[in-house]
């Protein structure tokens, strides 16, 4: 039976790590190599991905362990330059585990295309003839992508909209379009071109703006634990994260950077897959602010017998075909990895990642602070931009750590008193 939960998978060498998530995966000797093989993203295929290529940029690709969700086990891949996002998700879901892991859900898979249409007579009338032509818009709609109909996608239903601007009154069609397993955003953008003519038409208004919104308020993913008080620390630590949360729900200062960690994970998981980080960045910090009041993404509470429980939904617009999901050779193994069969199912490992990560940097602060942990990581970082190599960059970060002063100045000394041991020796 295949389990995430790999005690001490973090002491491991590359090549044994690599080895057990090839048997997890059933990931292939090409596919190791690709991991292997850090400039696995070709030149030429990395120029027609994007404009303007002179070379490849490489960041560190991990996986997170430990990831039950909906009964099912999970190796979760996470590209990310920032020491302990990894290892926060691993031991934030290690402790999930022990409450009977994540539960996530998904809405299905609505994304919005916004059609703007100004210089009406009388805005209201024009809402209403457009509503009124509500079948043969999405006829339009569809008829510009029949494979997505036929698998049971396309465009369902239209939204009106009167909002008032600095430029006056502006009619907003909303076409609500099931996107299936895609992120959406050429089809919706396809679709919602294809009726602004019509609408223009019906309306005698003109049409400017025929694009997809990344605010993606149909398109929910949804994930929730509980955390036995015993695996946190006692219910001291239950009250602190709560104390925490509490901080993040009445400050937006606090709240940004409560929402943060959780785009840590969400955003990690996002870059490994080839998706769209910068979509869900914008779509999570608007939803967000809905209220008109920026606010913490996830909501902690005490049960009654004193444990902790967490909640989170979020926007999330993901897919697992077409863009870089399918380009990025990388993105594909990651997709493998996780053995997801369909965008939804991406989507609520995703939203229990972020939740995991939001846990995980509750629970520091409320107990030891987050920068202990996060630190003895990061100063391995500073000793490789000292110039540390090998077992030096370790030794180095390693004084670090003991001497409780990482800076770059301090490394450099340091690397320069054990080069200078070497050569004496």
């Amino acid at each position: 039976m295949k389990t995430s939960r790999i005690p001490g998978f973090y002491k491991l060498s590359i090549i044994e790590r690599l080895r057990l998530v090839r048997d997890f995966a059933e990931l292939t000797d090409e596919d190791l190599a690709m991991l292997l093989n850090t400039g696995s993203l070709q030149l030429s295929l990395a120029d027609r991905m994007i404009e303007n290529v002179i070379g490849v940029f490489h960041l560190p690709f991990a996986v997170a362990t430990n990831f039950l969700i909906n009964e099912r086990d999970y190796l979760v891949p996470m590209v990310i330059e920032e020491p302990s996002v990894v290892a926060a998700a691993s031991n934030a879901a290690k402790m999930v585990r022990e409450g009977g892991g994540f539960k996530a859900s998904t809405t299905p898979p609505v994304m919005i295309g916004q059609i703007q249409l100004v210089d009406v007579k009388d805005p209201h009338e024009a809402k209403e003839v457009i509503l009124g032509e509500k079948e043969h818009i999405l006829e339009i709609a569809n008829s510009k992508d029949p494979i997505l109909v036929k698998l049971g996608g396309g465009a369902k239903d239209i939204e009106v909209r009167i909002i008032d601007s600095m430029k006056g009154s502006m009619v907003i069609t909303h076409l609500l379009v099931d996107v299936r397993d895609a992120m959406g955003a050429n089809a919706v953008n396809t679709m919602a071109e294809a009726v602004a003519p019509y609408i223009e038409k019906i309306t005698g208004g003109r049409v400017y703006l025929r694009i997809i919104s990344n605010l993606a308020v149909k398109r929910l993913a949804r994930a929730e634990c509980v955390v036995p008080k015993e695996v946190l620390g006692g219910e001291d630590v239950v009250d602190g994260i709560l104390y925490a949360y509490a901080f993040a729900a009445a400050d937006p200062y606090r709240a940004a950077t409560h929402n943060k960690g959780i785009m840590n994970g969400v955003i990690a998981v996002a870059l490994a897959t080839g998706n769209d980080t910068r979509a869900l960045e914008a779509g999570a910090h608007a939803y967000a602010s809905l209220s008109g009041r920026y606010l913490p993404l996830s909501v902690w509470e005490k049960t009654e017998k004193g444990d902790l429980r967490g909640y989170l939904e979020m926007p999330m617009a993901v897919g697992i075909v077409g863009g870089a999901t399918r380009s990025n050779p990388l993105a594909r193994i990651a997709l493998k990895i996780l053995g997801v069969k369909t965008a939804s199912e991406l989507a609520q490992v995703m939203v229990s990642v972020g939740l995991a990560n939001n846990l995980a940097a509750l629970r520091a602060l409320a107990t030891e602070g987050i920068q202990r942990g996060h630190m003895k990581l990061h100063a391995r970082n500073i000793a490789i931009a000292a110039g540390a190599t090998g077992r030096l960059i370790d030794l180095v970060a390693e004084r670090m750590v003991e001497e409780g002063v990482i800076r770059i100045d301090r490394a450099k000394e340091i690397l320069n008193e054990l080069k200078s041991r070497q050569e004496v020796t």
